[in-house]
């Protein structure tokens, strides 16, 4: 017993050890170099625990934690993402003079906390998840603050995310608070059968999930709850704005989507109101408002606010059809966002540093001439966004659409073509400025060499949105057998 929970553990414990390691060795030895490598070894240890030993699943490590398909698939697209940002994060910051070696240590703590709040089957984990990141990610977001940065705030983007982190920890705690005062227990398959015996939904119990379900929506950056957004990707540096996209997002998706079928919440009306009125928001109000920057970084920021939307869609649907097709949907559109995101933020890291950021549109003018590598793979994630067939977004789309149209959701299939057809327009755009002949090139940075860890995460995120494109059938084979557990 204690034998496989300890097979189990592996790849926290992985996690867990080389944090240890990287803060041990940044005491005795400065060198970025070495950090960033025993960071990524770290890493990719962990990610391939699973590969030379055989867990046992599913198995309940303690009240606290559940290791299963589910949580494992979500616990690799997290380190994997952390290995990316790794990658990306050594030569943004390896032309400052500051000692970066700390970011690293920021870095694998944020990444233990997100795999802790993926395998949460309880709220005290789902707290000890939430602000493990949460603290990690603020010095992350204002990391770059004593570097020579052109019209940046990583400061005032650091401070917007503390208070936003802090609001959400508030109001989240308060809602377990509601919830246990009402039910008597903290776990999440427990919820239903202690439903049951109190014998009727009393409104404390539905004000504290719906607490719950706001504070999640902080995270997820949904309307609205999306205040400052923007201003913290655009003030963060660009491997930090790439991991806040990604590997934050995975993780309050994952635990989110397991508590709410767990605990039956979708079979209650005002839940599904409530998301309801948040998924149209975020779909249109995202699309409208990326139409009006200017700023790249930004306008992922809000591109991201309506994929959140979109995917709440099949959450939403969950509650009219089989939870596995939602479960199974929501994980393969996380995964085609996730790697979407990392393939378009890689594009800006290439060609940006810890001295300036290339962000601006009018900075990918004639990117196509200037390099057209780096403009074939932001075409690609650019279109993959827009749900062109052969891409994996395409694929996340149709999945968005069986669910709607078996759960009979037609208020939000409509608002998400609306909302499609918005976004279509300013993807095109960005693809557009591309194309355009180029102009001043002096000392132009896409002209630079790529860096090898960087020319990796592209190369891999865009194989990955074009293969999820052609060829899904292995990974919906992998997700339809994680998702018969709900």
């Amino acid at each position: 017993m204690y034998s496989n929970l300890i097979i189990d553990l592996m790849q926290i414990i992985m996690l867990t050890v080389t944090t240890v390691v990287v803060m041990l060795t940044v005491a005795v030895k400065r060198d970025h170099g070495l950090i960033s490598g025993l960071t990524v070894f770290g890493l990719f240890a962990s990610l391939l625990t699973f590969v030379f030993i055989k867990p046992v699943l599913p198995l309940e490590a303690t009240q606290l934690l559940i290791i299963d398909e589910y949580s494992l698939f979500f616990s690799n697209l997290i380190i994997a993402g952390a290995i990316a940002v790794a990658l990306l994060a050594y030569p943004y910051f390896e032309k400052d003079k500051e000692q970066n070696e700390e970011f690293y240590i920021l870095l694998m703590t944020a990444t233990l906390g997100a795999v802790v709040l993926a395998c949460s089957n309880h709220f005290v984990a789902f707290l000890l998840g939430v602000e493990m990141l949460g603290v990690s990610l603020y010095a992350m977001i204002a990391y770059s603050v004593h570097m020579e940065k052109s019209a940046k705030f990583p400061l005032e983007a650091g401070i917007k995310y503390l208070i936003l982190s802090a609001l959400t920890g508030a109001v989240t705690l308060f809602g377990i608070a509601l919830v246990y005062a009402y039910i008597g227990t903290m776990e999440f398959d427990a919820i239903p059968a202690a439903l049951e015996a109190a014998g009727d939904l009393g409104p404390v119990f539905v004000i504290g999930v719906l607490m719950i379900v706001a504070g999640a929506a902080f995270k997820l950056s949904l309307v609205p709850f999306h205040i400052w957004t923007p201003d913290v990707y655009e003030g963060a540096p660009v491997p930090v704005t790439a991991y806040l996209a990604t590997v934050s997002k995975a993780a309050m998706l994952a635990v989110t989507l397991r508590l709410l079928l767990a605990s039956n919440a979708l079979e209650f009306n005002v839940v599904i109101v409530v998301l309801t009125v948040m998924a149209a928001a975020s779909m249109i109000f995202g699309n409208l408002l990326a139409l009006l920057q200017d700023n790249v970084k930004r306008l992922f920021a809000y591109s991201s606010i309506a994929h959140m939307g979109y995917l709440l869609v099949m959450i939403i649907a969950a509650s009219q059809i089989d939870g596995a097709l939602s479960v199974e949907g929501v994980s393969f559109y996380m995964l085609a966002y996730f790697i979407m995101s990392l393939a378009g933020f890689a594009v800006i890291s290439a060609i940006s540093n810890s001295e300036k950021e290339y962000d601006q549109i009018s900075d990918f003018r004639g990117l196509f001439w200037r390099n057209s590598w780096l403009s074939i793979v932001l075409i690609t994630v650019l279109l993959s966004l827009a749900g062109i067939p052969l891409t994996a977004g395409f694929i996340g789309k149709f999945y968005i659409f069986t669910s709607g149209v078996e759960g009979g959701l037609w208020f939000l299939l409509t608002m998400l073509i609306i909302g499609s057809a918005i976004g279509l327009y300013y993807y095109l755009r960005l693809i557009y400025i591309m194309l355009q002949p180029a102009e001043d090139l002096a000392n132009d940075p896409a002209a630079n060499a790529i860096p090898l860890g960087v020319n990796v995460v592209l190369t891999a995120m865009t194989a990955g949105v074009i293969y999820l494109g052609v060829f899904p059938a292995p990974m919906i084979d992998t997700l339809q057998s994680l998702a018969s557990a709900f």
